[in-house]
């Protein structure tokens, strides 16, 4: 694809950073298949399990929130400034699907060695048949242009092991996953099938309420206990695994003694719910520290709040916090007193409503956000948290 091109519609697209362009971006149909044709092939020259290093900056469900994926870049860095990993679910339910996805294609044709995009679940003709990305691309062009999205989301890779200790994928473990081989393996293009590895590796989600494997509410594929986790990291010599797929209050939230991370970076999510939204980076000492995107505090029609306009970064200000002890507060992060998990089909539960144990921390709540560190290969966090200003 044409560099000039390339460079081209990213200019537009970001335009809109500085509100100099209508919300939606025009861009043609023509420039849209050569997107999907161009990442496509380089989806495919890559491993379907990606082996990457450190330092990197990694991204959970973007779902159409345009605006907010811009907001991430202001706060990490526009590539190349940064290396990015997104964990899957770039369309449905946001306004924004098409520009959002377009952005995502683009950085990775022109940085294909800095700038990664895994599969998520929505990634898939059956879901965003369903759930708006269809109707938007439809709405905007055609049917035709649907399906060529959909003939390069079966070509995405599924997971990627970070310096050979952190496992990413979009939705968890899989009983049917004995080694790493099994991913490297998979042929693509290949469309989600309803059970099994691929699915597994999109849909299943963890669950602090059970050991082994348990039926998901979702309908599709499993959920796994921390004992999972931990017998998975140990067989396989691995710190972390690190996922995404769940709408957590502050945008992040450990499960199984931060032996796995649940990332989500859509803030505000559908403007239902008054979620930050977050970005892990990893530094190249495999130290992980958690950027937030605070949610909006003006309520919209929903009484939950709008999205935020990406025009200004966040003012950043960072200063030390008396020692600690994490212990205490089992694996959930510092702040996060309530656990949202979003069912498919618009069924959503609120769970584990924890109100005991909290810091004085909380009093900060309204003004700041934690940064939970985790050092990997380490029992323990850090005895000092960091707090940050925005």
């Amino acid at each position: 694809m044409d560099e000039a091109l390339i460079d081209d519609i990213i200019r537009r697209l970001l335009d809109a950073k500085n509100g100099r362009v209508p919300k939606q971006v025009q861009i043609t149909e023509a420039e849209i298949r050569q997107l999907c044709v161009a990442s496509k092939e380089i989806f495919l020259s890559q491993p379907n399990l990606l082996e990457l290093e450190a330092p990197i900056k990694i991204c959970g469900d973007v779902h159409g929130q345009f605006s907010d994926l811009l907001r991430l870049f202001e706060y990490g860095g526009y590539p190349p400034e940064a290396n990015y990993l997104f964990l899957g679910d770039y369309v449905d339910r946001g306004k924004q699907s098409i520009e959002t996805i377009c952005l995502l294609l683009a950085y990775k044709i022109k940085y294909k060695e800095n700038f990664f995009l895994l599969r998520g679940n929505h990634e898939c003709a059956s879901i965003n048949r369903i759930y708006g990305f269809y109707d938007e691309c439809k709405r905007r062009f055609n049917v035709r242009v649907w399906k060529t999205f959909t003939d390069c989301f079966n070509c995405l890779p599924v997971a990627a092991l970070i310096d050979e200790k952190i496992l990413c994928m979009h939705g968890g473990l899989s009983p049917d996953l004995r080694n790493l081989d099994q991913i490297r393996n998979i042929a693509r293009p290949v469309d989600v099938p309803d059970q099994g590895l691929i699915c597994d590796l999109l849909w299943a989600d963890p669950d602090k309420d059970i050991e082994g494997w348990g039926e998901n509410d979702r309908g599709v594929s499993y959920t796994f206990g921390a004992d999972k986790v931990s017998e998975f990291l140990q067989k396989h010599d691995l710190d972390l695994v690190c996922r995404a797929h769940q709408v957590v209050e502050d945008g992040y939230e450990f499960f199984a003694k931060r032996q796995l991370v649940t990332i989500f970076s859509a803030p505000n999510y559908c403007g239902e719910f008054d979620n930050a939204g977050a970005m892990m980076s990893v530094d190249d000492t495999l130290t992980c520290s958690f950027q937030i995107l605070k949610p909006s505090d003006k309520k919209g029609k929903t009484g939950f709040g709008n999205m935020l306009r990406p025009g200004t970064p966040p003012h950043k200000e960072q200063i030390m916090l008396h020692t600690f002890n994490m212990e205490k507060y089992d694996d959930r992060s510092i702040f996060s007193h309530y656990k949202y998990k979003i069912v498919d089909f618009l069924t959503w539960f609120c769970l584990n409503r924890k109100v005991d144990g909290l810091s004085v921390c909380h009093l900060f709540r309204p003004m700041v956000c934690m940064e939970n560190w985790a050092i990997l290969g380490k029992a323990q966090a850090p005895a000092k948290c960091t707090i940050q200003v925005s």
